[in-house]
């Protein structure tokens, strides 16, 4: 029986502070529409101040200077309610572990964070829409993203077919678009699709700089 990798405490850690900050601010934000903490204003103002806001790459002018720009992580920490929240916090729990052993603490966060960038500028880039994107979806997009390239480079050095791969793919556009039309168009596919190309390229780009590091290293030796 082949042992399970196990996770070391800053990775656990890091895995659980997120979910933590996430459901943290959802629970704020839900007991203020409750009524029990401040006003019913605390999601709209917090969906002004740190939504994902489209119109904010073209003429709206924002709340404060620097929003056009912090707007493409921000977004990523807000949600649009406990089941949107819960959906996305599932799939962090369940494939974070996977780009953390592989990618290290560093690599998690640089995926993290690029495919939460990079969804939102495929989105604002795309969207015709004037709606606020919140969501952590697009980052954990490239989660799936990097974990797909990971899988393909194997599969490619083994000299292995890739219809596990395609079909894997395949299935993620189909579920985008059953889940935009019973949403009636609201899902941001474009954010999705704008996080998966994001972590894989990141992925990409994490690998050939540990194969440089090691050719260096022989080649040092």
């Amino acid at each position: 029986m082949i042992a399970r990798p196990h996770l070391t405490p800053p990775a656990k850690a890091l895995i659980t502070g997120l979910i933590a900050v996430n459901l943290g601010i959802e629970m704020v934000l839900l007991s203020a529409d409750l009524g029990l903490i401040g006003t019913s204003q605390w999601r709209p103002l917090a969906y002004q101040n740190g939504a994902f806001w489209a119109g904010l790459l073209h003429n709206w002018r924002p709340n404060y200077p620097v929003q056009p720009w912090t707007m493409f992580v921000t977004y990523a920490f807000l949600h649009g309610g406990i089941m949107h929240l819960l959906g996305n916090m599932l799939t962090l729990w369940l494939i974070a572990r996977m780009v953390i052993l592989r990618a290290g603490v560093k690599g998690f966060v640089l995926i993290y964070l690029l495919s939460a960038i990079g969804g939102a500028a495929l989105f604002g880039a795309l969207t015709l829409s004037a709606r606020p994107m919140v969501g952590a979806s697009g980052a954990l997009f490239g989660l799936v993203g990097a974990i797909l390239y990971w899988r393909w480079s194997d599969r490619r050095r083994r000299r292995l077919d890739q219809w596990p791969v395609l079909k894997t793919v395949l299935i993620l556009g189909v579920l985008n678009l059953l889940l935009w039309l019973v949403m009636g168009g609201l899902l941001a596919w474009e954010t999705h699709l704008g996080g998966f190309i994001a972590g894989w390229l990141a992925a990409a780009i994490l690998a050939r700089i540990r194969r440089k590091r090691r050719a260096h290293g022989r080649a040092a030796s």
